[in-house]
């Protein structure tokens, strides 16, 4: 298959689940303070093809570390980010042989709903996808106050709750910490 075959069907099949993804939205309307206040997925959450965007605002980030799932990353990107899908691919590479994969979260800081969900075939093996709701500053402040605003920014949350954070993707001896038992 030719590479322009390929990404005219990719922006078909995009163009087509983000038609489908404002049916589903305009079908399900909740009011944006349902939607934040049990941090759960929402009923109106953007779903297609079994891929949500979740809301990520200033306190997600406090209930992901004290309820989420661990172990976990969180790769905070942009769509224009051109190293962040290799900085995923090397999360997904480390937890490919694993039995109990932990999950692998993408946050898109910039743009939300379908525009984010066009990002979602860069991050392989993802597990969910969040995007920026509110004041992108102060939600970069709520997840790391001394983070510089640079992309791609990964976040390892290990078995026992512990971070660990890096710019680019993450080195073998943190992706081993991250991943060693309790």
């Amino acid at each position: 298959m030719t590479s322009v075959f390929k990404s005219t069907a990719h922006m078909v099949c995009a163009a087509a689940l983000g038609f489908n993804a404002l049916t589903v939205q305009a079908q399900h309307p909740v009011s944006h303070a349902v939607q934040h206040s049990a941090q759960a997925p929402p009923s109106s959450a953007l779903t297609v093809a079994s891929r949500t965007v979740l809301p990520f605002d200033e306190k997600t980030w406090a209930h992901a570390l004290q309820h989420g799932p661990r172990p976990a990353a969180y790769l905070f990107t942009t769509s224009y980010c051109s190293t962040c899908p290799a900085a995923f691919a090397v999360l997904h590479k480390a937890v490919q042989q694993l039995k109990n994969k932990p999950e692998l979260n993408a946050v898109m800081m910039d743009v939300n709903g379908p525009q984010a969900l066009r990002h979602a075939t860069h991050f392989k093996g993802m597990t969910q996808m969040y995007a920026f709701d509110g004041f992108e500053p102060a939600i970069r402040q709520a997840v790391d106050p001394a983070w510089p605003n640079v992309t791609p920014y990964v976040v390892l949350v290990d078995a026992k709750g512990q971070t660990q954070r890096v710019i680019g993707p993450p080195p073998a001896a943190m992706l081993k910490r991250w991943l060693s038992p309790v």
